[in-house]
């Protein structure tokens, strides 16, 4: 099927309108109230759902950028520190060195008493902040009963040597950088 230019605008028109929208927000557009999203449907003829699914498509834009796949292992770097905050106990143990990323692993240990298992069953997410230079990724993660483990990829890869490099853990109640707890893990080389 051939489409003309008039096909294609509407669409250049959207993408310039989205790259406005994240210009005068900052980056941070934040998702509209209900009660606007009932008038914009209303007034657009456009599905209440369907610009609810837009909007907050468009606020967790980040998740949408490619993740650097770690390739070609070179080497462990131990790393050894821990950290304890509320009753859990948080470590990092080594890097995994890749010619194009490294990976670490946050473990959270916890002695299964009855308070921490009320918060166990919580969406718990920690995103991983280095410096502007890195792009720190979750790729995977999992818990049980009195353990928790958060797998990231970091691009581009970490020195070798790691003095003076601070990993900032913030502790969130889900993802996509939303319902920060406030609760924050440092560990300084």
């Amino acid at each position: 099927m051939v489409y003309d230019v008039l096909h294609f605008s509407g669409g250049f028109f959207i993408c310039s309108l989205i790259k406005q929208r994240k210009d005068i927000s900052g980056n941070d557009p934040g998702f509209p109230p209900f009660e606007l999203i009932s008038e914009w449907s209303a007034g657009f003829g456009v599905y209440e759902d369907f610009l609810k699914a837009l909007f907050g498509t468009m606020m967790n834009e980040e998740q949408f950028k490619p993740m650097v796949e770690p390739a070609a292992f070179r080497k462990h770097i131990s790393l050894l520190k821990a950290a304890e905050k509320g009753g859990r106990f948080y470590t990092l143990t080594s890097i995994r060195q890749y010619c194009n990323a490294s990976v670490l692993v946050l473990n959270v240990d916890w002695d299964g008493d009855p308070e921490p298992l009320l918060h166990a069953h919580e969406h718990n997410h920690f995103e991983l902040f280095i410096s502007e230079h890195y792009d720190c990724r979750m790729m995977s993660g999992g818990s049980r009963s009195d353990h928790a483990f958060y797998k990231y990829v970091v691009s581009p890869t970490l020195p070798d040597e790691l003095s003076g490099i601070e990993f900032r853990f913030i502790h969130y109640k889900g993802p996509f950088n939303k319902n920060k707890t406030g609760d924050e893990i440092l560990f300084k080389v």
